[in-house]
């Protein structure tokens, strides 16, 4: 799984989201490889019809009805989700609201990725059984210093503590990856992924990153 996190960067703005989506699209079924989108929530209607994979970059742990304001699951899946990520350092949540959306989600038979910080969350929300773990040091992000290189020792051992569960969970690993190098190394590592943003959408020509970047995971 290769995930782009388009937080809210101005380059994804309106209806550039759909030309990084087409991309995305082709790239994708060119190296076989599942390539998944996480725009900001208004942008999701504007991709989700080219027929790739679409996440919410955060959902809340509400009710349907009569919750203003919020990212409800339920109601978000109607807009053709795959899945969402949760738990993002820039969107941190409690224990109790991670593991209601990740048996939410399950229920509704959408990918889940939970973001941690370190092994001990790792170890803690591995046993939900969430789709993925994503991990991201939070001085890496947006660093330009990949935690594959930096941290190797970090990955090794989230991987570790994700067998530990003994379920379904795979690791992604996240935080300062800018190069195909650096993906690379991760999957050498044992990650069955990665999670980027900036290493991606500030990126001088998507198609040549992310061709890099898939061709490192294939």
């Amino acid at each position: 799984m290769f995930i782009i996190n388009c937080k809210n960067y101005e380059e994804i703005s309106g209806e550039k989201i759909i030309r990084l989506a087409k991309i995305v699209k082709k790239i994708s079924n060119k190296y076989k490889i599942q390539i998944a989108i996480a725009p900001p929530h208004h942008l999701i209607p504007l991709i989700t019809k080219l027929n790739i994979v679409v996440l919410a970059q955060h959902l809340d742990d509400k009710k349907i009805g009569s919750t203003t304001g919020f990212m409800v699951p339920e109601i978000v899946k109607k807009s053709k989700i795959n899945g969402a990520i949760i738990n993002h350092s820039e969107h941190r949540i409690s224990e109790k609201e991670i593991t209601n959306l990740v048996k939410r989600l399950k229920k509704l038979k959408l990918k889940s990725i939970i973001c941690v910080k370190n092994v001990s969350e790792v170890k803690k929300y591995a046993k939900l059984n969430p789709t993925f773990i994503a991990i991201e040091p939070p001085e890496l992000i947006g660093s330009g210093k990949a935690i594959s290189t930096e941290r190797p020792q970090l990955i090794v051992n989230s991987i570790n503590a994700v067998k530990m569960a003994k379920n379904s969970t795979k690791l992604l690993c996240g935080a300062g990856i800018v190069t195909a190098k650096d993906v690379s190394r991760a999957s050498e590592l044992g990650a069955k992924g990665i999670l980027v943003a900036s290493g991606i959408i500030k990126a001088r020509s998507w198609e040549k990153i992310i061709t890099d970047f898939s061709k490192a995971l294939v």
